[in-house]
């Protein structure tokens, strides 16, 4: 993690568990303009959690994937996500300058579940209490070799990583690019991944807390993939609702309705958490990003399952961009998995 600077946008570099996505934005007046956009799917297995593979492989198809979409990007912002990153939020007297500083690094030492010198910490003053003398800390902290690991790895594909954010951060910048936060709602951005899935919660319009769920939609791609006996790239294509004609969908909903049940168990854990932590009593909306919103009949038994309603994150919702960068996709059909990317994209470095 890096402090922030405000001189140039870089290029959001997502590095996920079944593909890569490479996104490069241009700041403009009001908003943003895409100039390049890549995908490209990752070798099964390549990557499971919190473990590079076959990183031959990975560093390979990274290259590749800068070649195809602008051989000129070498600056990257990156992400991380899994059981090496925790997040945490605390309130502490208000304090200034670098005894603010002191005093926030002090805390988080104390909080950390990791040794202090095996992790790297950061910080952000998410909103001061005037009238209480307080101030409210969100902690972010990575383990060590678990982001030297990842820092390799771009590094080696002959790439400047400038900035470290975590997946659920880029999905909320993202979110704040595309939509206004309506602050009388409290709201659940979900991005499933293939692995995990990051749950960031806001209420009264700012963030409130974020939780990991350690599952992804890799349990119903691999249950699809038997039921039907798919090879890896056809499974692929049917999660992606690219093969409707081809199987049979009552039997399709019904492989993704019973393995969706573990993963299901983990967001409702999340909620609940939410809930008795937050005082709220009820979830307004949701909205769901990733792999797991392209998967057909998933938002739909989600909305069923909780009683709350789902919406499909746009990330390029007030993104200006030339359709001929999608000549290989319709954009509404990859945008949920641009929603790291972007917000990655966003940042100013």
């Amino acid at each position: 993690m890096s402090a922030l600077k405000k001189s140039k946008l870089a290029v959001g570099l997502d590095i996920g568990s079944s593909s890569i996505k490479l996104l490069k934005l241009q700041a403009k007046p009001g908003g943003y303009l895409l100039k390049a956009m890549g995908i490209k799917e990752l070798p099964f297995g390549a990557i499971t959690t919190d473990e590079i593979k076959d990183r031959d492989a990975v560093i390979f198809d990274i290259q590749n994937l800068v070649d195809q979409t602008d051989p000129k990007i070498k600056e990257v912002v990156i992400s991380i996500a899994g059981h090496g990153v925790i997040t945490d939020k605390f309130l502490m007297d208000k304090k200034t300058g670098a005894e603010a500083e002191q005093a926030i690094l002090f805390e988080a030492e104390q909080r950390s579940p990791f040794d202090v010198e095996d992790v790297t910490m950061d910080y952000h003053v998410i909103k001061y209490d005037d009238e209480a003398g307080k101030m409210e800390i969100l902690l972010v902290a990575a383990r060590n070799e678990f982001l030297k690991n990842i820092l390799d790895l771009v590094f080696d594909a002959g790439l400047k990583p400038v900035l470290v954010d975590t997946d659920a951060f880029a999905v909320l910048n993202a979110y704040e690019i595309n939509y206004d936060i309506d602050p009388s709602k409290v709201t659940a951005l979900i991005n499933i991944g293939f692995e995990n899935t990051n749950v960031v919660f806001l209420k009264d319009g700012l963030y409130h807390s974020t939780r990991d769920v350690s599952n992804g939609i890799r349990l119903i791609s691999e249950a699809v993939g038997r039921e039907f006996r798919l090879n890896q790239e056809l499974t692929a294509k049917a999660i992606k609702g690219e093969m409707d004609s081809s199987i049979d969908q009552d039997m399709f909903k019904a492989t993704v309705a019973t393995t969706f049940e573990e993963l299901m168990a983990g967001i409702e854990v999340a909620i609940s958490y939410f809930k008795s932590s937050s005082g709220s009593e009820t979830l307004d909306w949701i909205v769901l990003s990733g792999g797991g919103a392209l998967v057909p009949y998933l938002p739909e038994l989600m909305q069923n399952k909780l009683a709350i309603p789902v919406e499909i994150f746009n990330p390029l919702r007030n993104i200006e961009y030339d359709p001929d960068l999608f000549f290989e996709n319709q954009p509404e059909k990859v945008a949920p998995l641009l929603a790291v990317p972007m917000g990655l994209a966003a940042r100013r470095v």
